[in-house]
């Protein structure tokens, strides 16, 4: 029931007690109080709701700030110094500024191995990564509670081998973040200004060229012949990559013209969609070399 319709039925209960002559007056008082009590605790409950949101809201633009604010500065910085021709062979080498940012972030928590970011949605979090995928369902960057979770790689994937696909969960949420914004990818103009995904670990700061976008489903055990995208994090042979590939274009929604060769590094984003049960939208790319 919504929270109005519900204050509307205590409002109407309220109305009718009053009207109810014969009952004795100290019942009606002591109803009276605790209906009046509940619509206190439910206004308390939707504030609390809406501050704990919005604390939430401002730790990550906060976080996002922090990771930005000083890369942009050195942007400007390097367009007015011209760099030495000796330098430019080993400009790979040097540590971009988000990367340095992730390595501080990594000491205050190990299990932050990357950033991801998504040009005009609020896609720009740092990504996490454990041995289990049940923390941070429910667990910020901090480790601490959080009903909003964080962006965090599947408990098989391997950072360092590393694995094949990177793929990550996110939930979606009426707060507007973590995945809720991967949707905007059902909308192919969307899709068309925004054909990559910035991609930062502590090894090199990347863009991923989106192949493939999906809707799919958690499926039971005794089905067969479906595209479990899900199990995709080490391909043993190029067979297996070929396959994950192929089935991720043709699930795709349309076609981005863009497809993946085995070795390529891909990354996968994976969040709730709630038009079938276990519904999931699904967001795969490449990285640009």
């Amino acid at each position: 029931m919504q929270t109005f319709d519900l204050f509307c039925l205590i409002f109407l209960k309220l109305h009718k007690i009053r009207s109810m002559k014969k009952l004795d007056k100290k019942l009606r008082y002591m109803i009276i109080t605790i209906l009046i009590s509940t619509i206190v605790l439910g206004i308390y409950y939707i504030a609390m709701k809406f501050y704990i949101d919005y604390k939430e809201r401002e730790i990550y633009r906060k976080l996002a700030d922090y990771v930005q604010r000083e890369e942009n500065q050195n942007e400007e910085e390097e367009k007015e110094e011209e760099e030495p021709e000796e330098q430019v062979e080993d400009k790979e080498e040097v540590k971009s500024e988000r990367m340095l940012k992730l390595e501080e972030l990594h000491a205050e928590n190990n299990d932050i191995v990357a950033w991801i970011e998504i040009a005009d949605t609020n896609i720009n979090y740092p990504v996490l990564h454990t041995d289990n995928n049940s923390f941070y369902l429910n667990h910020n960057y901090k480790k601490k509670y959080s009903a909003s979770g964080s962006i965090f790689l599947d408990e098989a994937v391997d950072m360092d081998l590393p694995s094949s696909n990177f793929l990550m969960y996110g939930h979606r949420n009426k707060n507007k973040i973590m995945f809720e914004h991967l949707l905007k990818y059902k909308d192919y103009d969307f899709y068309k200004n925004h054909k990559t995904i910035k991609f930062t670990t502590l090894k090199e700061d990347k863009e991923y060229e989106i192949l493939a976008v999906f809707y799919s489903r958690v499926y039971y055990t005794d089905e067969k012949n479906v595209f479990r995208y899900y199990f995709f994090t080490n391909a043993e042979t190029q067979e297996e990559y070929d396959y994950y590939v192929s089935e991720a274009k043709k699930a795709s929604i349309y076609d981005t013209g863009v497809s993946a060769n085995y070795g390529e590094q891909l990354i996968t984003l994976s969040t709730c969609e709630y038009s079938k049960k276990n519904g999931r939208f699904v967001v795969v790319a490449k990285k640009v070399i």
